[in-house]
């Protein structure tokens, strides 16, 4: 059975199972994984047709109210 290797998702370098920074290559790798994060690069898509619910106002509530 041949062993599959796992690849770092930034640089495609062998990653190792055992590293502490898995599933990266090495801490540079990482960090630019996050900042990628950080600075929107990754997005996750949604269907432009689905109305936003959170941002939709209760019914029956006015601006300012509260339920108390």
């Amino acid at each position: 059975m041949a062993r599959v290797r796992q690849r770092c998702p930034i640089c495609r370098k062998p990653a190792k199972l055992d590293d502490s920074w898995f599933p990266f290559c090495s801490k540079r790798c990482r960090t630019r994984d996050l900042a990628n994060w950080a600075t929107g690069a990754y997005s996750v898509p949604v269907p432009a047709n689905e109305p936003d619910q959170d941002l939709q106002p209760l019914h029956g509530a006015r601006e300012g109210e509260t339920d108390e």
